[in-house]
């Protein structure tokens, strides 16, 4: 998983071709560190479907907020700069894996 800064995220996302997920979590969100071990196992698995990404919103607050973060986890996903789909709040490693194989 690449990890994202406002210094790279441009770059990394915004300028990425295809698909690309990115993991909106902060340290304080236990759902979030919870989710993190399988988000990161479907990263290893779906490498070559997809560029995954993470974004601690800790110290990244206004970056979050300007791509509509409201609530945590999220997880975004972007073709072409744009964001095409979004899962937040309840979000089980399945519904990420389904939605990644619907996109890809």
């Amino acid at each position: 998983m690449l990890v994202l800064t406002k210094e790279n995220f441009e770059k990394e996302v915004l300028k990425a071709d295809g698909l690309v997920l990115v993991d909106f979590w902060s340290e304080k969100c236990e759902s979030c560190k919870a989710l993190m071990p399988r988000v990161h196992e479907l990263a290893e698995k779906y490498k070559e479907i997809a560029k995954f990404c993470s974004l601690d919103t800790n110290g990244n607050k206004r970056l979050a907020m300007s791509q509509k973060v409201l609530g945590l986890p999220t997880i975004l996903f972007y073709r072409n700069g744009e964001i095409i789909a979004e899962l937040t709040t309840e979000i089980s490693a399945e519904d990420v894996e389904i939605k990644l194989l619907e996109l890809a």
